[in-house]
């Protein structure tokens, strides 16, 4: 089963050790990622940064699904609704595959200032692997599991 998840971090560079382990467990092949967008949020900062981790070729020319859910969670209450039409248009083909208004409000409401997160599209883990890697890092882990049909209609929400 494809999942969507979004775990958080203590620290602004927290994420950061999370992308390295996540990393060997794609190499050892407990993980599979599908996508993947880094977010620090410096204190003081007015917005986070965030950069793509994963994905290659077509998917990436045509943008990423974590991007788009960072953009639908950080973009939208940062710049207005009037302004962020475009980014508006996104989180309803997000809702309308079943990533809800409060999945997204989750997000933005603990992902702040002095935090950092992974969103991630994965698949094929081996839990006890996973947990083992990460039992060591402080996070709060957010999480959607995603149907092959939400899955679908998110890359179709993307090209479209």
């Amino acid at each position: 089963m494809t999942a969507l998840t979004v775990w958080k971090f203590p620290s602004p560079r927290g994420a950061d050790e999370a992308e390295y382990t996540l990393s060997q467990l794609q190499k050892k092949k407990f993980v599979k990622v599908h996508d993947a967008v880094l977010v620090s949020w410096d204190h003081g900062a007015d917005k986070p940064q965030s950069r793509q981790l994963h994905g290659k070729g077509r998917a990436a020319k045509r943008g990423s699904i974590a991007g788009l859910l960072v953009g639908a969670a950080f973009t939208v209450p940062v710049i207005g609704l009037a302004a962020g039409a475009a980014v508006g248009v996104a989180a309803h083909k997000l809702r309308d595959a079943g990533v809800d208004d409060e999945f997204v409000t989750a997000v933005r409401d603990n992902v702040t200032p002095g935090t950092s997160a992974l969103f991630l599209i994965t698949s094929d883990a081996v839990i006890e692997e996973v947990q083992a890697a990460f039992e060591r890092q402080e996070m709060e882990l957010i999480t959607t599991n995603l149907s092959k049909e939400q899955e679908a209609a998110l890359q179709q929400a993307l090209s479209g």
